[in-house]
């Protein structure tokens, strides 16, 4: 895998997505996080009268996937986004209803190899981690300008880090007598902060510290919760809605909204008859989710927490 080159990206669950987004001919796809165009070419290949809508907000990327993808011709259309955004994105490129939705959550490859955007630290880089690099604060401005209470609730939620309030106070203490600026630096303060015993485990003590405040950085709980409403809206009936996700938190959300969907009545247990007049709007294809084969996590580590979720829309309602 080269985070320099697109060629080389080994999508996730490339199989089952194919399997699971089989759309009609002349459907239309939104692939929210298109990232490298690994799943997009993948369908494009499998299903030739599909269109793809690509929408992702890493410029660096849709770089990258605007080459891979070149070859489909006007079977493609790129927009530089977020995927949260959706419906403005797709109302202003003339894109009505559509057949899918595909959301790939989570960092990618070319991010996390990439020193200088500061999502990782096995080399030292700045502080970034914004996956839009032109709008909003980067992870060093947002430590400085968070509150220890904010911090500790950032870490806890986002990281799930059992530590996060000694690694709040010790952030709170450095950046009083000099700003964190770089990864390296983010991660000797969370190493001092916590007990020795914490380096035993299997991941090093800084990576869920750094979790939580790439997703703070970038709002991602906010944005999925915008990306499956209104992407879940956009869907025409027997639309398909799948997504992987990489976190714990991401994938109770996911369940969460497919469950509430298909559910019939969400009318309390003690009602004698139902009074909420909900209908079932979706069918779940995931009862369970789908995770990667021994194999695959083999050549590809960074597959090994992915859960993939599918549910198909069943109900008529415009927007």
């Amino acid at each position: 895998m080269s985070a320099g080159d697109g060629r080389f990206h080994v999508p996730v669950l490339t199989g089952d997505v194919v399997r699971l987004l089989a759309l009609r001919p002349g459907g239309v796809l939104v692939d929210g996080t298109v990232g490298l165009g690994g799943h997009a070419e993948a369908i494009l290949d499998a299903q030739p009268g599909v269109r793809i809508v690509g929408i992702d907000r890493d410029e660096a990327a849709l770089g990258h996937a605007r080459a891979r993808l070149a070859r489909f011709g006007d079977r493609v259309l790129l927009l530089h986004g977020d995927y949260g955004s959706l419906d403005e994105l797709l109302d202003r490129s003339g894109v009505g209803p559509i057949d899918g939705l595909f959301l790939d959550l989570g960092v990618s490859s070319l991010q996390l190899d990439d020193e200088a955007r500061g999502f990782g630290f096995r080399a030292d880089g700045p502080l970034d981690m914004r996956m839009d690099r032109s709008r909003g604060v980067t992870a060093a401005e947002w430590l400085a300008l968070t509150s220890p209470e904010d911090l500790e609730r950032a870490l806890r939620e986002y990281g799930e880090e059992r530590y996060a309030r000694r690694i709040a106070g010790a952030i709170a203490h450095e950046r009083s007598a000099r700003p964190i600026e770089s990864t390296s630096h983010l991660r000797s303060v969370v190493h001092r902060a916590v007990p020795r015993v914490y380096f035993a485990q299997r991941i090093d003590p800084a990576t869920r510290t750094f979790q939580a405040v790439r997703i703070a950085v970038n709002e991602e709980l906010d944005q999925l919760s915008a990306g499956l409403s209104h992407g879940f809206a956009r869907l025409s009936r027997d639309g398909i809605l799948a997504v992987i996700a990489f976190h714990s938190l991401e994938d109770r959300m996911v369940k969460v909204f497919f469950r509430e969907r298909a559910a019939a009545c969400v009318c309390p247990p003690d009602l004698p008859v139902c009074t909420c007049g909900k209908r079932v709007e979706a069918e779940i294809l995931t009862p369970k989710p789908i995770v990667p084969t021994e194999s695959e996590v083999s050549a590809n580590p960074r597959a090994r927490s992915a859960k993939l979720r599918a549910c198909r829309k069943t109900i008529d309602f415009s927007r």
